[in-house]
């Protein structure tokens, strides 16, 4: 059984790597990266600081600060004061960001439905409930070994 976990694990890698692959072509449609996507989808809910991005991304701060930065810079993402951390500011999107993450969720949107045709929606929600189970599974292992 250990080694069907081994190619569920190989699998996992393949699929999370052509999904990236097709992330970064989408956004690229769009004058974005997958990484500036990630960003703007995480701010998509409540303000952020940079530590809680990356937390919620699984990638580094100094990552994060960078993408941040840029997104800041063309005023897609702005600043709040974090009345829980002078020095930690929180994250929101502005209008333009939020222009940004309808335009790429639009583009993504053409491929789920296409991908929706030939996956039945049951089991999607399937294997939505499943990753689920074995990201906190993982996590459990993870938090071990510290």
């Amino acid at each position: 059984m250990a080694d069907e976990m081994a190619l569920l694990m190989a699998d996992l890698y393949e699929a999370a790597g052509a999904s990236r692959r097709l992330g970064e072509l989408v956004a690229q449609g769009e004058g974005q990266s997958q990484a500036r996507w990630q960003v703007l989808s995480v701010l998509d809910g409540p303000p952020a600081t940079v530590p809680q991005i990356a937390r919620r991304l699984g990638i580094s701060r100094q990552a994060v600060q960078r993408v941040v930065n840029e997104l800041a810079n063309e005023g897609t993402v702005a600043a709040e004061d974090n009345p829980g951390h002078r020095s930690s500011p929180l994250f929101t999107l502005t209008e333009a960001g939020r222009t940004a993450l309808d335009r790429l969720s639009a583009r993504a949107a053409v491929f789920h439905h296409r991908q929706l045709r030939e996956l039945p929606a049951d089991e999607v929600t399937a294997a939505r409930a499943f990753l689920r189970r074995f990201t906190a599974l993982v996590r459990e292992d993870a938090a071990s070994l510290r």
